[in-house]
C-alpha cells in the first residue's frame, strides 16, 4: 500500500499574508536575501470563485501576489489582500492554533544575528542550544516588521540523532541527500 499523496515529491512553496508587499519585498530581498521572481495580480472575482477556490468572503481583492527564491530552500508566494471581513493585523503566537514560523538555516549563527540587528530586526533573546537529538543546532527567533515570526537554525556539524537515523530530515545545508 502506498504511503501518502501519489506522486509527491516535496514543498514547492509557502505562501503567506502580508499588510503591505512593499515592506515585506523589502524586507526578503534586503534583510533576508531572497531572489524576487514575478507578481501577479490583482485578482478579483463577479461571482463566488475567491469563496469557492480560496475560501474567503466572495468579494476580496488579492491585491497582489509576488514570488520569492531562497537559495535551496523552498519559494514564497506573498500576498496582499483587501476584504472587508479581514482580521486585524494580530499575529498569531507559537502557542495558538494556527501558529507558525518560518526557518531559515545559515552558515554561522552569530554572524546571522549580527546581520538582523544591523537592519533594525527584532531579535528575540539569545541563542538557544539545542538538547537530546538536535543537539549541535542553535536557533533564535526573529520579527518581521510586521510581526510574522522567524528563527534562525545553525548545525554546521550535524545534529546528533543523524549518526543513528535511517532517514534524515532534509537540509539546505546539503540538499542533495
Amino acid at each position: 500500500m502506498q504511503k501518502g499523496i501519489p506522486g509527491i515529491r516535496g514543498t514547492d512553496h509557502v505562501g503567506f499574508n502580508v499588510p503591505d508587499i512593499e515592506q515585506a519585498t523589502k524586507f526578503f530581498v534586503e534583510v533576508i536575501g531572497c531572489d524576487y521572481i514575478y507578481k501577479l495580480g490583482p485578482f478579483q472575482s463577479d461571482d463566488d470563485w475567491m469563496e469557492r477556490q480560496l475560501n474567503v468572503d466572495p468579494r476580496t481583492v488579492i491585491k497582489q501576489n509576488r514570488h520569492f527564491r531562497l537559495g535551496h530552500g523552498t519559494n514564497f508566494e506573498i500576498f496582499e489582500y483587501q476584504s472587508v471581513h479581514q482580521t486585524p493585523m494580530a499575529q498569531p503566537k507559537n502557542s495558538d492554533a494556527g501558529g507558525h514560523h518560518l526557518a531559515f538555516y545559515v552558515d554561522d549563527l552569530d554572524v546571522a544575528i549580527e546581520h538582523l540587528k544591523s537592519h533594525g530586526v527584532d531579535v528575540l533573546g539569545e541563542p538557544v542550544s539545542s538538547k537530546a537529538f538536535a543537539t549541535g543546532q542553535r536557533w533564535i527567533y526573529f520579527l518581521a516588521p510586521w510581526g510574522m515570526q522567524f528563527e534562525l537554525v545553525s548545525y554546521p556539524n550535524g545534529k546528533d540523532y543523524e549518526m543513528t537515523a535511517p532517514v534524515k530530515l532534509w537540509s539546505p545545508k546539503t540538499p542533495a541527500e
